[in-house]
């Protein structure tokens, strides 16, 4: 797998429709047993290493791809809203300068003083597609106070283990009709990246999607993330496991064991 190495490649990603898919150790073990979610790590256009044992993973078995650093789908998340949010204050910038100027020039000829004074501002679309209303009203609102550039645009799927034709057409609408500039699904893992690769050719967008979990609840504040001590001694997975652990036991306790498993016979190739 071709994985992105350090916060600073995020820089080069292109522009246009492209698919940022994250993988960690539940995700790895997850891919072991699910063909149909391996091959949608495989074919995205970018794959984050979002957890520590990634990265020492793909040292230690001297993989193709060898992370320096940990880039949690958070890190991908901030990045992107704020690269957006600046492509438009920028463009505002420029629009101000050119209504000045206008607004000099309607001074020495006396135009019309309504088409010379409009103040509207420029602004690109961000979709999230996935978790609650709630949790989704919680993210417009903190989207209005941190990015005031951008406008949110939400679509809640309906809580099932299956989507149905009608869902998944729905779902497929909603997206082509909004056409973001920036689109983030959030369904968890295997799920969001599964449903985005079997309707990757139907989205009609040209913008970069990213499938970022647990970060919509970071963001809308309804799960506390780890403090930044945890974070950078890698023991997030830790922090989840204390904070919720009737829920992520299975994931980290059986989980990194299985990890290692894993791990071990990908490099003595077994």
């Amino acid at each position: 797998l071709k994985i992105i190495e350090s916060k600073d490649e995020l820089k080069a990603i292109l522009d246009g429709k492209v698919l940022i898919n994250t993988i960690n150790a539940h995700s790895y073990n997850t891919a072991q047993k699910d063909a149909l979610f391996a091959e949608a790590l495989k074919n995205g256009d970018y794959l984050i290493p979002d957890g520590a044992s990634i990265v020492k993973a793909c040292r230690w078995i001297k993989a193709k791809s060898r992370p320096k650093e940990r880039i949690a789908g958070w890190d991908l998340f901030v990045y992107e809203m704020n690269k957006v949010n600046e492509e438009c204050r920028m463009k505002n910038e420029e629009l101000k300068k050119q209504r000045s100027a206008t607004v000099g020039k309607a001074d020495e000829e006396c135009c019309d003083i309504n088409s010379c004074n409009n103040n509207s501002s420029f602004k690109k679309k961000v979709m999230f597609l996935g978790s609650s209303e709630e949790v989704l009203a919680k993210i417009i609102q903190e989207a209005s106070y941190l990015y005031h550039n951008i406008e949110v645009v939400t679509y809640s799927p309906p809580y099932k283990p299956v989507f149905s034709e009608e869902d998944n057409r729905a779902m497929v609408e909603a997206i082509n009709n909004a056409n973001p500039d920036l689109l983030w699904i959030g369904m968890t893992a295997p799920k969001q990246e599964k449903w985005v690769y079997e309707h990757w050719d139907e989205l009609d967008i040209h913008c970069h999607v990213g499938t970022i979990g647990a970060v919509f609840d970071f963001f809308a504040g309804t799960v506390r993330r780890a403090p930044e001590w945890w974070q950078k001694h890698g023991l997030e997975w830790l922090y989840r496991l204390l904070s919720e652990p009737r829920r992520m036991w299975r994931r980290y306790l059986i989980g990194n064991v299985l990890f290692l498993w894993n791990i071990i016979k990908e490099k003595y190739g077994q």
